[in-house]
């Protein structure tokens, strides 16, 4: 029989749709054509198939060959398809047997001499792999990386006559042996940080929460140190959240992660444009906020991004996710992030001392590359103070920094985090206006302490509910089973009354 089907898959985002590679040979003028809309580096693959089958020792039919692609109406795009071609033509001319190709899906790029490459995005492909109980013959480099799915059988190979030797059953590709994950990376201890207590509180609040945290102050204060020690408390990932990070990671190209179970923690430059955030090119593909999927993004330096830059974060910080379109397609990428920002109070960082040089002016126009919708999504806004001298120099006297270590901390925040599962299956930072109202209940002095809130500072309806969002999260800190009075004063003193954000 002269028409072979082979399993592989396409790339679309962090999905990996089934695709049949049908290879039909027939009478009349030797000839290649490939349908089903291919893009230029899958037509460029029957080149890189003639000489890896030629080079393999194998015969290429001199017939006329028909290589379809579907679902037609699917892209395809990449190399990926390289080994699945070469397959479908060896079994159709009969160099390999078509029993048991039902068994497989192929996926590899092809070398001219009939080595196996490696592709990107091949983790999406090994999750649908696995939906289907099927076997994956990819190439060695991949296997790493197609190894984090659980209950699928991956069979490596660095040549297409190994791939060839197994269909025959002639030589048994091994299965892959997966090794346990590598332990995290030591991190920064946040207790290194000297003072700071009430931003210590809020960072440790917002790991529990999982809420968007700002840091404002002067120059030199701890800011950035404190952002780049979140990473070191919050909890690790659970085993969905480390492959759906590791699928978007793998789709970036950007292949196997050091430590899956650590939770991201992408810091971009300021000078990053729209796209190089969101994501975007004519195939779109994750940008930094993608990356931060489940972790932190942290922006230094927040003013100094441009104002359009930072509007295109206030879309993904509602929704969690974001949609990439363009005129060829429309991707969905997760973008589930903690926003963690810092930024000076004025230009030059000393706001309110003798040596601030800012105008009113330079200091109004500084502050307006934030907008205020952006702001009022910010649940936490935290004034980090200079350091005072006796701490600075008592710190330098002790052998042992003081505080409790990352260790510490981290099993206080992963108890509030399963406290927020257990109760709502979420963390308190995603709950909604409906569920807040189950969850947080208000009395009669606490409707009172609220009322006045929402006039002093100037509260929105975001604003009211993001307060109780954090004044739940004290509370499961607190391991009460519903915020008090001190919890709600407490989640207020990190919202900025309406006169701190005037000029002075």
């Amino acid at each position: 029989m002269s028409l072979a089907v082979v399993q592989t898959r396409a790339k679309q985002g962090v999905q990996a749709p089934l695709v049949s590679v049908e290879v039909h040979l027939s009478n009349g003028l030797p000839a290649f054509h490939m349908v089903g809309l291919p893009e230029t580096a899958v037509k460029e693959s029957k080149d890189r198939v003639r000489s890896a089958i030629i080079n393999s020792h194998f015969e290429f039919p001199a017939r006329r060959i028909t290589v379809n692609l579907a679902p037609a109406e699917l892209p395809k795009e990449g190399s990926r398809f390289d080994l699945a071609i070469a397959i479908g033509i060896l079994a159709a001319s009969g160099q390999v047997p078509m029993e048991g190709l039902s068994d497989y899906e192929f996926i590899g790029e092809l070398a001219l001499s009939g080595e196996l490459r490696s592709v990107e995005a091949v983790l999406p492909s090994a999750l649908g792999c696995a939906t289907r109980s099927k076997q994956l013959i990819i190439g060695e480099s991949n296997a790493a990386e197609a190894a984090l799915v659980e209950n699928l059988s991956i069979l490596p190979a660095s040549h297409l006559l190994q791939v060839s030797a197994h269909l025959h059953q002639a030589e048994q590709l091994p299965e892959w042996q997966k090794t346990p994950a590598s332990a995290p990376l030591p991190s920064a201890q946040l207790n290194e940080v000297i003072g700071q207590q009430h931003a210590k509180r809020a960072l440790e609040l917002a790991a529990s929460g999982g809420h968007h945290l700002l840091f404002y102050g002067p120059p030199g204060t701890g800011k950035t140190m404190l952002a780049s020690r979140l990473p070191g408390i919050l909890p690790p990932l659970t085993n969905a959240e480390a492959l759906q990070v590791a699928a978007i990671h793998s789709v970036a190209g950007k292949g196997l992660r050091k430590t899956i179970y650590s939770r991201p923690f992408q810091s971009p430059h300021h000078t990053a444009s729209a796209a190089a955030l969101v994501g975007g090119g004519s195939t779109p593909k994750p940008g930094e906020i993608s990356l931060a999927h489940c972790g932190v993004l942290f922006l230094d330096e927040l003013p100094e991004f441009s104002r359009s830059v930072l509007e295109v974060l206030r879309e993904p910080l509602e929704s969690g996710e974001i949609m990439i379109s363009r005129v060829a397609a429309q991707t969905l990428y997760p973008a589930n992030f903690q926003l963690i920002a810092a930024m000076n109070p004025c230009p030059c960082g000393y706001l309110g001392t003798q040596s601030c040089i800012c105008t009113p002016d330079q200091i109004a126009r500084y502050r307006n590359k934030i907008s205020g919708p952006l702001m009022d999504r910010i649940d936490l806004q935290v004034q980090v103070t200079a350091i005072e001298n006796h701490q600075l120099l008592s710190q330098q006297e002790q052998a042992q920094p003081s505080g409790d270590s990352n260790k510490k901390i981290q099993q206080r925040v992963s108890h509030a985090r399963q406290r927020q599962i257990d109760r709502q299956g979420k963390t308190n930072a995603q709950l909604s206006s409906v569920e807040l109202h189950e969850v947080c209940p208000l009395n009669k002095e606490q409707r009172n302490l609220m009322d006045l809130a929402i006039d002093k500072f100037a509260l929105s309806t975001r604003g009211f509910y993001r307060v109780l969002k954090v004044a739940r999260t004290i509370a499961d800190m607190g391991e009460l089973d519903k915020p008090e009075l001190p919890q709600y004063q407490e989640a207020l003193s990190y919202r900025p009354t309406l006169e701190s954000r005037k000029i002075s």
